[in-house]
């Protein structure tokens, strides 16, 4: 008598680069991940198309792409397109968290606090003077569908915010007001809150070149939060994440003002895993070490590639 079909356990495919603005920080977070995963297979992406020898039945991936076609849902669709499993959230979750303008409105919704913005086009941008007077002075001007600190500008009073609409490349933008506070990161692995992490940017401002070099800002983790206002963010970050669908983990961004509130920025669902990345230290504050934290990261996939094999 023949007993139930044996699942094969499956090559783990990680994919890095690709042709986003972050290609070379996600080929640092690949090589990463792949020094902890003995047996996976790092494919280094020349562009945005999946390798044509990725089989659903031999494969699980995990992405770590980051911005563009890696992070807004295209890789996902055309993972699921081939039926092969995956890593992280699925199509429909990545194009909403890479859209900053969509995912503050889940924000609002779920009662998790967000502060205002402006979305508009390059192309047709608000006057300096209706931006100021909405935001105030000081603001946040950023792309609203690209990786975190991509493009991002901090102009001063209003012949500043002019110069810095003038100057936008094409595309979608969003302005928010320039929060003053202390900048916290929390990750979330299998729905579950991390620990949260304080980012110190010597330069003061957390910029795309800042998060990336190294010795470039210090980390606090955990971060020394009063009890209460670490509970509330993690309990917020839980309810973001669920309202948004994302799935094995994710990292959101927030800002601690001094009174004690806070404000949610935005969500990665396919966050940085290099030696100055936020979810590692994260993780950390649980216990977590890297390689622990890559194999928790990797074991949904796997898991649902074994239900898939056993159907």
């Amino acid at each position: 008598m023949e007993g139930p079909p044996v699942s094969r356990a499956p090559e783990i495919v990680i994919l890095a680069g690709g042709a986003s603005s972050e290609r070379e920080v996600s080929l640092r977070s690949g090589r990463a991940v792949a020094s902890v995963l003995p047996g996976s297979r790092l494919v280094e992406l020349p562009g945005d198309a999946l390798p044509d020898w990725l089989d659903a039945s031999r494969h699980v991936v995990l992405p770590v792409t980051h911005g563009g076609w890696g992070e807004d849902g295209g890789l996902q669709s055309a993972l699921e397109g081939l039926g092969v499993a995956y890593a992280g959230s699925d199509a429909a979750a990545s194009a909403l968290c890479m859209d900053k303008v969509r995912t503050k409105a889940v924000m609002r919704r779920s009662d998790v606090p967000a502060a205002p913005e402006a979305a508009f086009e390059a192309s047709a941008p608000p006057s300096a003077e209706a931006l100021v007077a909405r935001l105030g002075e000081d603001v946040v001007i950023k792309p609203s569908d690209q990786g975190s600190s991509v493009g991002l500008l901090m102009p001063c009073g209003a012949e500043e915010v002019a110069q810095a609409l003038a100057s936008l490349p094409p595309g979608r933008w969003m302005a928010e007001p320039r929060l003053s506070g202390r900048e916290l990161s929390i990750g979330a692995l299998d729905g579950e809150p991390l620990g949260l992490v304080e980012i110190v940017p010597h330069s003061g401002v957390y910029d795309f070149t800042t998060k990336y070099t190294k010795g470039a800002s210090e980390y606090r983790y955990p971060a020394e939060v009063p009890a209460a206002a670490a509970a509330a963010a993690a309990a917020a970050a839980a309810r973001l994440f669920a309202a948004c669908g994302c799935r094995d983990f994710a990292r959101a961004d927030l800002i601690l003002e001094s009174d004690g509130r806070f404000h949610f920025l935005e969500i990665n669902t396919l966050p940085g895993m290099t030696e100055t990345s936020l979810l590692p230290m994260s993780a950390s504050c649980k216990g977590l070490d890297y390689p622990e934290l890559v194999r928790r990261m990797v074991a949904p996939a796997v898991a649902r590639f074994s239900r898939r094999a056993l159907h």
